[in-house]
């Protein structure tokens, strides 16, 4: 019998910042994913009434929902970026390897820079001093 080729999967390649940005976009689509559910729960505990959402609010107000709603942050950020990056690349744009890899790099940049002014924004623009 012979034998098939296998296809190509993370044991054949050297690890690169390619398969990183790829890994992590993917894993922001479901840190993404997990939040909506986190919407969804809070939008119907708003509606189910004042004692639900008093629950809600003190599960996602306390420090680990606090943490929780910065990485929902830091993971949208990078998803908006890295998505147009990959729009880009369907449009036949930035394919060559050091295009990639300073794309990469600008990505990286906005979703800091994005993500610094939304936690700023959400934790500390409302604070009195």
């Amino acid at each position: 019998m012979r034998q098939r080729p296998l296809s190509p999967h993370l044991g054949v390649y050297k690890f690169a910042y390619t398969m990183a940005t790829s890994i992590a976009h993917r894993a922001s689509g479901i840190v993404l994913s997990v939040g909506l559910l986190a919407l969804a729960g809070w939008l119907i505990a708003a509606a189910s009434g004042p004692e639900s959402y008093a629950l809600a609010v003190a599960l996602l107000g306390g420090a680990f929902g606090q943490l929780l709603l910065a990485g929902w942050l830091v993971a949208f950020s990078y998803h908006l970026f890295n998505g147009l990056r990959h729009l880009n690349w369907d449009l036949g744009r930035g394919l060559e390897k050091s295009e990639a890899r300073r794309s990469a790099g600008l990505v990286v940049l906005a979703t800091l820079l994005l993500a610094t002014a939304f936690i700023y924004a959400a934790f500390f623009a409302g604070v009195p001093r």
